[in-house]
């Protein structure tokens, strides 16, 4: 009888091994696509890098910023509790058309069963202004939205552009683009907004490598909604 209860623990034990070593495959993927496969049950972040990525170098340098490690930013931003989509975007990419294709894909996981409160929109730059457009475009207040250093340029130029739902902003205090108060003032369905503010005296460039001081809050902030 003794044998018998051992072997049903172990075989117990060994079920729930696999299962677990099978729910860590499936979770912490990094896509440079959209996935063949979807998962209902897991979180997604759509990452949108800068512009000076776009082409063909994933580690492009700026003569005062240095390089922006494209690939070193994706590894840091990866965790067990969601999927990270990081597209390296073409030259001359359309940010309002790229815009309307990242929300298209988003709809695409909500049809597909992902609950739109398990997908955030997370850009740098124009990456940030990239997001807040796809934001506008999807018009969902369950789709959360994070904004590095990228309340500028077309943003400010253009103020029928809205982000809703949840929003979460880090900007450096050293850099020309800072605070995204004025989109949130202007923007009416916003649920929630926080906002950090870095003093790293890197400028714009504190964003081109994956700091703790930005990494660090990002994903916190993500894991806790």
């Amino acid at each position: 009888m003794l044998v018998i209860q051992e072997l049903l623990i172990k075989r117990l034990f060994f079920c729930s091994v696999m299962m677990f070593m099978s729910m860590n495959v499936v979770a912490g993927n990094i896509y440079h696509q959209f996935p063949d496969e979807v998962h209902p049950d897991d979180k997604y972040v759509f990452y949108s890098h800068g512009f000076i990525v776009e082409g063909t170098n994933e580690r492009p340098k700026h003569k005062v910023w240095g390089v922006y490690d494209f690939p070193a930013v994706k590894a840091a931003l990866k965790d067990d509790s969601y999927h990270l989509l990081a597209y390296h975007r073409p030259a001359k990419t359309n940010p309002n058309i790229y815009a309307k294709q990242l929300a298209q894909e988003v709809n695409t996981l909500i049809e597909q069963g992902v609950a739109p409160e398990n997908i955030t929109i997370l850009g740098f730059s124009r990456g940030g202004a990239i997001s807040i457009a796809t934001s506008n475009a999807l018009a969902s207040d369950k789709v959360k939205t994070i904004i590095l250093a990228g309340c500028a340029g077309a943003i400010a130029k253009n103020p029928e552009i809205h982000v809703y739902g949840k929003v979460y902003s880090i900007y450096e205090t050293s850099d020309q683009v800072g605070s995204c108060q004025y989109v949130i003032d202007r923007s009416k369905d916003v649920v929630s907004f926080e906002e950090l503010a870095i003093s790293t005296g890197k400028s714009h460039g504190a964003f081109y490598r994956p700091i703790a001081e930005w990494v660090e809050p990002v994903k916190k902030w993500i894991k806790s909604q």
